[in-house]
């Protein structure tokens, strides 16, 4: 289920998204790399996007 009608992540990627930009933000802080977290932020909105418009294209038929 969306968070809101305008947005295709649920509330669980939202928080988990949320999450994950905390702990981008404090690793950039002590000069740690961040791509493994940025790529599974990136996987997260792919995986709702896809899902969203799978619903958009259900809803068509």
């Amino acid at each position: 289920m969306p968070a809101s009608q305008h947005d295709p992540h649920s509330l669980t990627e939202v928080a988990r998204t949320v999450v994950l930009g905390y702990r981008i933000v404090r690793r950039q802080e002590k000069g740690k790399p961040t791509g493994r977290l940025e790529r599974e932020v990136d996987r997260i909105r792919e995986k709702a996007e896809q899902r969203e418009q799978q619903r958009a294209k259900a809803r068509e038929k």
